[in-house]
C-alpha cells in the first residue's frame, strides 16, 4: 500500500469517527477542536472529502 493510500485511509477513518460522533451524540469533534467553519476546519473537511473519493479507487485496487 502506497503512502498516499495510507494517508487517505487515516483521513477516511477520522471522518467516519467524526460523523459517528455527530450522529450518536450531536458532537462535532473537528469544530470543537478547530472552531466552527474556520479555514482549518474547512481544509480538514476538504481533505476528508478528497480522501473519500480516493477511497473509491482503493476498492478497485488489487
Amino acid at each position: 500500500m502506497k503512502i498516499v493510500d495510507k494517508i487517505a485511509l487515516v483521513l477516511i477513518i477520522i471522518g467516519a469517527i467524526n460523523w459517528g460522533l455527530i450522529g450518536f451524540f450531536k458532537f462535532n469533534l473537528v469544530e470543537t477542536i478547530f472552531g466552527s467553519m474556520t479555514i482549518i476546519t474547512r481544509i480538514i473537511y476538504a481533505l476528508v472529502g478528497v480522501s473519500g473519493l480516493w477511497g473509491i479507487k482503493l476498492l478497485f485496487d488489487d
